[in-house]
């Protein structure tokens, strides 16, 4: 089995603007299949700081943000931190494009030859348990990094995401993950292809750093304010008995995409408790925002519907 099949949306995409997207991203796609890691870094820079002057791709969301979760930086020091978040929001514009390279194994030699892995030992651990690994991830460095390093590195692993439209563009994305040795589920609809992999005792990763309203989602503390986040990964592991293991990525500064996974999150009674298990694990996602926060997604609307205190 390659997928869980998704649940086809309806299609909202306008006809007359699929046709030229998709001539689009063969260009580009073509274009970055010959452009050296080094470049991608710097024209990815260049374009993150022109978005940023244009003020576009939701600038004043990652600037509202990070004002309210880092308000003891000073205004300078704050500008440059988001000017170094749309850097990378550039850089990651040509990483995604190597989805739509023309050339077959284009994706997966680029995956193999931009990636390295550390704690494997720390996944094999947790697998050699017998009841399947559950990874708690987030949108850190480029994540389709992690998915993919993760399966070339022998993790049996199913991401859990979403259908998107029009059809080629899902089914273009599909197939380079699938060619990672990265399979998918899709949600709405997600939770069977989810205990499907566990029940064969392999592992799925859940992204947990996104507003996820109820009843898939309940409050919790993240960065000093109560939000909605995802709450299935406690239920999950409490029901199936598979381990719970934290796993990112960054890039470093030669453009590496080096995956960590972290030991198992043993989470003892609080796994009795859902509240508790998500509370955990936003913690550990905070943590590593805070280590790098340059190379998260602040311009998500995580923070929706809190008020924030009154800064003095």
């Amino acid at each position: 089995m390659t997928e869980t099949a998704p649940r086809r949306r309806r299609k909202t995409f306008p006809t007359l603007l699929s046709f030229p997207l998709r001539v689009g991203l063969f260009c580009i796609g073509l274009a970055v299949t010959f452009l050296p890691r080094r470049a991608e870094l710097v024209l990815g820079a260049v374009l993150g700081r022109l978005l940023l002057a244009l003020g576009v791709l939701k600038s004043k969301i990652a600037e509202d943000n990070l004002r309210n979760c880092f308000p003891e930086l000073s205004d300078p020091a704050r500008r440059r931190l988001l000017e170094r978040n749309f850097e990378h929001y550039g850089m990651l514009f040509f990483e995604y494009a190597h989805f739509f390279s023309p050339f077959p194994g284009h994706y997966r030699t680029y995956m193999e030859r931009n990636t390295a892995i550390e704690g494997l030992e720390n996944w094999r651990r947790a697998a050699a348990k017998g009841n399947g690994v559950v990874f708690v991830a987030a949108h850190m460095g480029y994540w389709e990094f992690l998915a993919a390093r993760g399966a070339l590195s022998g993790i049996p692993l199913t991401v859990v995401t979403t259908v998107v439209e029009p059809p080629w563009l899902h089914e273009a994305l599909t197939a380079a993950r699938l060619s990672t040795g990265v399979r998918a589920t899709f949600h709405p609809g997600s939770m069977s292809g989810v205990l499907k992999a566990l029940m064969r005792k392999e592992s799925v990763a859940f992204m947990n750093d996104q507003y996820a309203r109820p009843p898939m989602g309940m409050p919790v503390r993240f960065f000093g304010v109560s939000v909605d986040t995802l709450a299935a990964v406690g239920p999950i592991a409490k029901r199936t008995g598979a381990a719970i293991v934290p796993a990112y990525s960054l890039r470093g500064k030669d453009g590496k995409g080096t995956i960590r996974i972290e030991p198992e999150l043993e989470l003892g009674p609080a796994l009795d408790d859902p509240a508790a298990a998500t509370q955990a694990i936003a913690a550990r996602v905070e943590a590593w925002v805070r280590q790098t926060p340059e190379q998260w997604l602040w311009m998500h609307r995580r923070f929706k519907n809190v008020v924030w205190p009154e800064r003095g």
